[in-house]
């Protein structure tokens, strides 16, 4: 037999990313060329290439798909100019900073990505936007406001296509967190997740 790919103890990192301020949890993969800043990852989550993440927390089990932004920054449209050159300003010029206080402003707007979601290719998650827990952002999405748990959304700008679940079955599994079984019972229960539906999981384990 041989070893799994992935870690409980060290992310799986692909090439060419580039990381800073960041931490990750069991079973974690970054996709190549990704650029993770001030963020966090739980358990199992992952991303696949060209992922541009910032300012985010990651719940367990995220599949995030390739090309994804969450977090993206804004510029400050209420000033003079949009450009960088005025909160990077050390870039520019030998005698100025950082504006120490910008930064910090853009590093306190959190997105929030809940356990058991799907990020589709190429989705936009914008700053302080909080995608429930087993919700589902179709590709090419732009998410600008609130998505509730088991919903799914899609287009520009996001807008709900139906739910996951029924109401109730999305209560019942959020009231399960599985997510939260340890390693173990995962590999325990792995035939049910595969053969069983929803609503069947639910009345043999909740």
């Amino acid at each position: 037999m041989t070893e799994p790919r992935l870690k409980a103890d060290v992310p799986f990192v692909h090439s060419d990313c580039q990381i800073s301020e960041s931490s990750f949890g069991a079973y974690v993969e970054i996709g190549a060329g990704s650029r993770i800043a001030n963020a966090t990852f739980g358990d199992y989550s992952y991303c696949d290439r060209t992922c541009d993440i910032a300012n985010a927390e990651i719940g367990k089990f995220a599949n995030i798909a390739s090309f994804t932004r969450i977090g993206a920054t804004d510029h400050p449209m209420e000033k003079a100019s949009l450009h960088h050159f005025h909160y990077r300003s050390g870039d520019y010029w030998a005698d100025a900073d950082h504006d120490a206080d910008w930064f910090a402003h853009r590093a306190g707007r959190q997105a929030w990505i809940g356990h058991d979601t799907w990020i589709g290719h190429a989705a936009i998650i914008k700053p302080e936007v909080k995608i429930g827990h087993g919700a589902v952002v179709s590709s090419g999405a732009i998410v600008t406001k609130d998505v509730a748990p088991y919903t799914i959304v899609a287009g520009v700008t996001a807008q709900v296509i139906r739910r996951r679940y029924t109401e109730s079955v999305a209560e019942r599994m959020i009231d399960l967190a599985w997510w939260d079984w340890d390693h173990t019972q995962l590999r325990a229960a792995l035939p049910d997740f595969r053969a069983l539906r929803a609503e069947a999981f639910l009345d043999k384990y909740g």
